[in-house]
């Protein structure tokens, strides 16, 4: 009984004071009351709390979103527009915008001295282009040239060492592929959105020409776009350019799940012909064509479910030169495979007239090789050379040497030689005049003012200077 007590008595005394070490602990290190402190994030660094690592910081490095993002969004610029009869007041001493720029889209910048690339359908029939870099640096931007059948324009802002994202190739592409959407979506400015490929060589029939000569065979993502995208960069987890976001599958008019991009490979040679010739240089085959499916295939008897079969081929064309014909289901393009219209027609567009292609055909059970030169819509197989003009309305223009133009601290522009009636005269503009500035955007020569002066309607304001040196500023009704 005695044992049975001393036992009883040892645990309750063990209990008593595993109790009290518990309460000083206790209100040591649970008791906030006892360390003041005096902001929530100072009370953070005192204490532990656990924590786990964000496995994002783990990815490989070409799979570093942030990193991407951080590299590309200052090559991605805002697109502003104005409309009517003229941005400037037709009074040549109030300088004043007589209707805002509003915003319009995205662009791409593609060279350091500041060539952009964005959608036609951003900057058509504006009379005032405005650019807003990442850095909110803005400049004004000529129209260097348009292609309303890829709806891609080419912009031109004057600068230096500006950042510009380099072009990828879009053929390396693979369904499953992340890809980052770069936009200034509801004029959001640097916006970023990430997705995957969701499948290439899309035809979801947006574009129209008047030709019939749209191409339209589209990148498919679900990296969200909304309107202001347009125009904006796509690009893989390299940095590199891979597609223009043009368009997206909606019944709302915002962001449903899909959106679309003009593949690098098309983008690229679209600009070289602009800045080239200030116009694209299409090679066409002279076919009429449609996609083959199952049933397609069925009707016509054919050996294949993919490819394009030609329904007629036109009369003069390339493909008549190179004896294809009707009935014939092309299968590639210089050996690479068109399993649709959407992939024949990005091929063939890639080329300029006098391109000799190589295009394999399907003719009953043979396969032939036929090799063509690929001919312009006039029939031609070389390029357009567009037309030169030196006369606007009654004003000659001519280029200026640099010594002359050194004198007047200028690094480019156009003397005007000689005046006859008509609309320079009119506003006042004097024989011996040197353009510089047409709305606030340098013009180089005589071509410039060409390119220039073809995108220009209403009001125009002149720039520029006497041999004196005495400035011209002059209000042209365009």
């Amino acid at each position: 009984m005695t044992r049975t007590v001393s036992l009883i008595l040892v645990i309750l005394l063990v209990a008593v004071a595993g109790g009290m070490i518990g309460s000083i602990l206790t209100v040591k290190y649970l008791d906030y009351s006892i360390t003041p402190y005096a902001t929530i994030s100072g009370r953070q660094e005192m204490q532990w709390a656990p924590v786990s690592l964000d496995s994002g910081y783990r990815l490989p490095k070409d799979q570093n979103f942030m990193r991407v993002a951080n590299a590309s969004v200052s090559g991605v610029v805002h697109i502003r527009t104005a409309y009517g009869p003229g941005m400037f007041s037709l009074n040549p001493l109030e300088l004043y915008y007589k209707e805002p720029a509003r915003p319009s889209g995205s662009g791409v910048l593609i060279t350091d001295d500041g060539y952009i690339v964005t959608n036609n359908h951003v900057i058509e029939d504006a009379t005032h282009i405005e650019v807003v870099l990442n850095n909110n640096q803005r400049y004004y931007a000529k129209v260097i040239g348009v292609d309303p059948s890829t709806d891609l324009a080419l912009l031109k802002i004057k600068g230096t060492g500006l950042p510009f994202l380099r072009f990828g190739n879009s053929d390396n592409l693979q369904p499953g592929e992340w890809v980052l959407a770069i936009g200034n979506p509801f004029n959001l400015s640097s916006t970023v959105t990430a997705g995957i490929v969701s499948a290439k060589a899309r035809n979801i029939g947006v574009l129209r020409d008047r030709n019939n000569l749209q191409v339209e065979s589209f990148i498919q993502t679900d990296a969200a776009v909304n309107p202001g995208n347009s125009g904006g960069a796509l690009i893989n987890l390299k940095g590199e350019l891979i597609g223009i976001n043009t368009a997206i599958a909606t019944t709302t008019g915002m962001y449903a799940g899909y959106s679309f991009a003009i593949p690098v490979t098309l983008v690229q040679k679209v600009m070289d012909d602009l800045k080239e010739f200030g116009k694209v240089q299409r090679g066409l085959l002279g076919v009429q064509i449609i996609s083959v499916d199952a049933n397609v295939a069925e009707r016509m008897s054919l050996k294949v479910n993919q490819g394009v079969l030609v329904t007629r081929v036109n009369r003069g064309s390339a493909a008549e030169a190179a004896g294809m014909q009707q009935g014939d289901v092309i299968t590639a393009i210089d050996r690479h495979e068109v399993t649709a219209v959407s992939e024949l027609q990005e091929w063939v567009a890639r080329n300029r007239p006098g391109k000799e292609i190589e295009v394999t055909v399907l003719r009953g059970e043979e396969s032939l090789i036929v090799r063509t030169k690929l001919k312009n819509a006039s029939g031609r197989d070389a390029v357009d050379i567009p037309e030169i003009r030196t006369e606007f309305n009654g004003a000659v223009f001519e280029d200026v040497n640099y010594s002359e133009l050194n004198k007047l601290n200028l690094d480019g522009g156009v003397l005007l030689r000689s005046l006859s009636n008509g609309k320079w005269k009119d506003a006042g503009v004097k024989e011996g005049f040197v353009l510089a500035y047409l709305d606030k955007v340098p013009v180089e020569n005589i071509i410039d003012l060409n390119r220039i002066l073809e995108y220009k309607r209403g009001g125009v304001l002149i720039e520029g200077y006497y041999a004196n040196g005495d400035k011209g500023i002059y209000a042209l009704d365009w």
